[in-house]
């Protein structure tokens, strides 16, 4: 599993729309073929994925999850499950991005078991209801 690093690269997954959603929760997917900004006028398009395997990133706000503990937290939560996750995941590029945040006064520990176990079962749900994505068919072979 390759992680996104670059803003483009984000900005790409996130344009290409939402798959999956729950409460705190939004799983944005996008095609590795999906087209690069070319980085000047007269340089040519360079490809945002280099590799064909999944690309996981984690977009967690400070509007959600103010502390950094709490942010780090979740993000980790989001990077191990989807590595477990691995073989049912398509070859696509994936961002996991937290919506909204879970309430001081249930979880008041900034990085408490209890959230991450609440975190983890959320992901699972969010990975779970997340529909196939569609195959390509493969071209039968040209002959000459």
């Amino acid at each position: 599993m390759q992680r996104l690093k670059t803003r483009t690269q984000f900005q790409a997954v996130m344009a290409a729309g939402t798959v999956s959603r729950t409460a705190h929760f939004a799983l944005h997917r996008a095609a590795l073929d999906t087209p690069a900004l070319p980085a000047g006028p007269n340089a040519p398009a360079q490809p945002l994925f280099t590799r064909a395997d999944a690309w996981m990133g984690a977009l967690v706000p400070k509007r959600w999850a103010r502390r950094a503990v709490t942010r780090n937290a979740i993000k980790r939560q989001i990077y191990t499950l989807s590595a477990s996750l691995i073989p049912s995941l398509p070859v696509a590029a994936h961002v996991v991005r937290l919506r909204s945040g879970f309430d001081k006064a249930r979880f008041v520990s900034a990085s408490s078991d209890a959230l991450k176990r609440a975190v983890r079962t959320e992901l699972q749900v969010l990975f779970a209801n997340a529909p196939e994505m569609p195959r390509v068919p493969e071209a039968p072979p040209v002959r000459p």
